[in-house]
Parts: C-alpha cells; sequence; structure tokens
C-alpha cells in the first residue's frame, strides 16, 4: 500500500493552481502549511487515513525540484468524460500535454488516459477504466 507520493515545487502558488484544477474533483482536500500543500482523501468519522496522500513541497535540500525520468503518478477519475475535463482543466491551469485521453493500443480495452506534465515537469496521469462504459473496441 502506498501511503504518500511527493513531488517537488519551485513555485508552490503555480503547482497550487495545477493541481486543485484536478483533485479536488477527485475527492481531495487541499491543507497549506509553510511546508507545502497536503492533499488528502477525506476519512469518515472513526475511520483510517484513506491512502495515499499526495503532497507538493519545496524541496528538502534547497536545490531547484526536478522531474524524475520514467516516474508517473496516476489518479483514476470516476468516468472518461472526467478525464477529459480533468485534462482540461490542468491544461489550462499551467499543465502542458503528453497525451490527449483516450484509449492506449498497449492498455487493456477500457483503459481511457490522457497525460500531463506539471508545471515542475512530473507527468501526471488521469485514467478511468470503467467496464460499463464503451470499450477501445467499441
Amino acid at each position: 500500500m502506498i501511503a504518500y507520493v511527493t513531488v517537488g515545487a519551485d513555485d508552490i502558488a503555480r503547482a497550487k493552481r495545477f493541481y486543485s484544477a484536478f483533485l479536488p474533483a477527485l475527492d481531495y482536500d487541499l491543507k497549506e502549511s509553510s511546508e507545502g500543500l497536503s492533499y488528502a482523501l477525506p476519512a469518515g468519522p472513526g475511520q483510517s487515513a484513506v491512502l495515499p496522500d499526495f503532497y507538493v513541497k519545496p524541496t528538502f535540500d534547497g536545490r531547484p525540484a526536478s522531474a524524475g525520468n520514467g516516474t508517473m503518478i496516476a489518479f483514476e477519475a470516476h468516468n472518461q468524460k472526467q478525464v477529459r475535463d480533468l485534462h482540461s482543466a490542468a491544461l489550462a491551469a499551467g499543465g502542458s500535454d503528453e497525451g490527449q485521453p483516450g484509449f492506449r493500443a498497449s492498455y487493456g480495452p477500457h483503459f481511457y488516459v490522457g497525460y500531463l506534465r506539471d508545471p515542475q515537469g512530473n507527468k501526471i496521469a488521469l485514467f478511468s477504466s470503467d467496464p460499463d462504459e464503451p470499450g477501445r473496441d467499441g
């Protein structure tokens, strides 16, 4: 079980604009502090924390943040329309396109995904794999 994911950011305000364009729609709540941004899924009364948390922070060593080569963080959307909507919202909030939403031949017939880069260059995927929606083969 992954407990949390952290990405570095040199411009927290810019990162907040990007991630707040889609994470609240995926039920993540935002808490801000002097240490950066903390996005967490809400837990009901008496429930354990719902994981993973997602953190956006300045680097710990003070050097510029950088994206990992081959690193990608994927967030599951509720459906294909939400993938499209959130991909567009993230682009409007300062992200860059890494692959328009759609089906990919190398994945299962219901795996619908769009790819982005955040303002720092981290690769983000927004996907849905609902078998009740139309698949790649119709």
